[in-house]
């Protein structure tokens, strides 16, 4: 890893934002270049954002639904569980490592650059399908709202040609706006991002109040299976699971945006932790309100149109589109900080010069403190990435999978180095221990680094072993699933095929800068001599 040697770090002005923080960027080799002006409440916002409770839950709702029956809620508690064990390492992590590029960094301090390398590919083309997934989901909302969102045909429904052709389309339109303020200033991204969080915050908690208020059964429906596509209790559970797995992800959005957080050591493993938690618990109460509060549970509307079906008839056509309408902003908040999210991991692996056109893709505006040609790139790939959409309305499922796949691997290329580190002895056990590492053992305001103790093996150890099995689980090619019409295999194996071609196109990078950096190390050869 080529990093800017500590000598070279040029200080930040006296009265820069950087300047009065805790300068941790110049003991890993790094020049302040990103506005550091995010406090904790918007270090919070950039985790709670990218999970996005309203956008993901309101998108995958009727999936896991029609998979899984109500028996499926069972399955949000799990991958809370699950998630809040990675969070956990993850916030160690992030106390000792405030940078830019949280998983390729961590992982590649934790085992090998190359390694990490990888792990930070991944992970960038993960959230560029999460970019492009989150804008999908406008379909879900929009047209329920009012018809004339419905740009393409008129089946609105996003598993209909009409549907998946106009969900690209306003997708497309999100991506356009969210690019635009990823490159403007970090300060109008982080305000919008503060009231969307607030705007979602509000609808979530009178969404789950409204919900609860109107029910039509006892929880105890949670215990049925009735109207699964899958059959059993594991087999409901494990697709069931889809729709928690997609909602829980992103929280380490927080320890990205390290470099622009003020005492990041201190705010992001807090903000990590509380996104993660907030996020879970709301989304788990909005899931429990839509199965007690919908109409019916085998009219097959609740498989098809999810919650949007659930609070136009059970809150009326007022209050139903007015919170359908903060779902909508949601939506485009999500869009803009997992856009966000995906452009500094861009730019901290350029910045070691670990990708094509890395000097391109490093440069920071000084006037506006962001990195320009990353949000191009990332906007550019998804809104390509939405184009699937119009050639199957299968690729809905198949491009909302992936992106969970990729995250999932890219989550667990960081426990699992950290478990080894752990298992050596190379990772404290105590935030006031010195464990080698580049960092010291408190925080900005002299504090005890966040750390798991003695429950720091268990806990990294549950962590890596979820992380792999719903990476299995989630990425099993079911032909049911994947391919419910049939004669499509490439659906089917989609998110295989995706992760094979992502690794192989990244191995033949890294092979061919090996090839250029070997001749370009080999000394040039003699010349004959002249013939006398």
């Amino acid at each position: 890893m080529t990093t800017t040697s500590p000598s070279d770090v040029r200080p930040d002005p006296p009265h820069s934002p950087a300047a009065s923080d805790d300068g941790s960027l110049a003991e890993f080799g790094y020049r302040q270049e990103l506005h550091r002006s995010l406090g904790r409440y918007a270090s919070f916002a950039a985790g709670f954002s990218f999970i996005s409770v309203l956008t993901t839950v309101f998108q995958f709702f009727a999936f896991g639904y029609a998979f899984g029956g109500p028996v499926f809620f069972w399955a949000w508690p799990v991958v809370l569980v699950g998630q809040l064990l990675v969070a956990a390492c993850f916030a160690e992590l992030a106390a000792r490592y405030p940078i830019s590029g949280a998983i390729y960094q961590w992982s590649s301090r934790l085992s090998t650059p190359s390694f990490g390398w990888f792990a930070g590919w991944i992970m960038v083309i993960g959230q560029i399908v999460v970019v492009a997934a989150a804008a999908l989901a406008l379909q879900m909302v929009l047209p329920a709202i009012w018809s004339g969102f419905q740009l393409v045909g008129t089946d609105p429904s996003p598993v209909s040609p009409d549907g998946a052709a106009n969900a690209a389309l306003l997708g497309v339109i999100l991506l356009v706006l969210t690019t635009l303020v990823n490159v403007v200033d970090n300060r109008v991204m982080s305000v919008i991002n503060r009231v969307g969080v607030t705007a979602e915050i509000i609808g979530a908690v009178l969404i789950v109040v409204l919900l609860l208020t109107h029910s039509e059964r006892t929880p105890g429906i949670t215990f049925h299976t009735t109207g699964a596509a899958q059959s059993g209790l594991f087999g409901a559970l494990a697709v069931g699971s889809f729709t928690a797995a997609y909602v829980m992800i992103g929280f380490d959005s927080a320890g990205e945006m390290s470099e622009e957080t003020h005492n990041p050591r201190r705010t992001a493993p807090r903000t990590i932790l509380t996104a993660l938690g907030a996020a879970g618990l709301l989304g788990g109460l909005i899931v429990l309100g839509g199965l007690l509060a919908a109409p019916s549970l085998t009219d097959g509307h609740l498989g098809v149109d999810g919650l949007s079906y659930v609070l136009t008839s059970s809150l009326g056509d007022g209050v139903g589109k007015a919170l359908l309408a903060d779902v909508v902003i949601a939506i485009a908040v999500a869009t803009l900080a997992i856009q966000t999210a995906a452009c500094r991991m861009l730019f901290s692996m350029a910045r070691d010069g670990q990708l094509p056109f890395s000097a391109r893709l490093a440069r920071v505006n000084p006037r506006t403190g962001m990195p320009s040609a990353p949000a191009l790139v990332v906007g550019v790939l998804a809104a390509a990435l939405l184009l699937l959409n119009f050639a199957s309305p299968d690729a809905f499922l198949a491009i909302g999978t992936t992106c969970i796949v990729m995250l999932y691997l890219a989550y667990a290329m960081v426990t699992g180095p950290l478990l080894v580190r752990r298992l050596r002895g190379g990772f404290p056990s105590s935030g006031t221990e010195s464990s080698g590492t580049e960092s010291p053992g408190t925080d900005e305001t002299g504090a005890p680094l966040f750390s798991l103790g003695r429950w720091g093996v268990p806990v990294n150890a549950l962590a890596l072993l979820y992380g792999l099995l719903m990476t299995v689980n989630l990425a099993w090619p079911r032909a049911a699933v994947y391919d419910p019409a049939g004669g499509h295999w490439y659906f089917q194996w989609f998110t295989v095929l995706f992760l094979l071609v992502s690794v192989g196109a990244g191995a033949l990078y890294r092979w061919r800068s090996a090839q250029r950096a070997h001749s370009a190390e080999k000394p040039a050869p003699a010349l004959p001599e002249p013939i006398r």
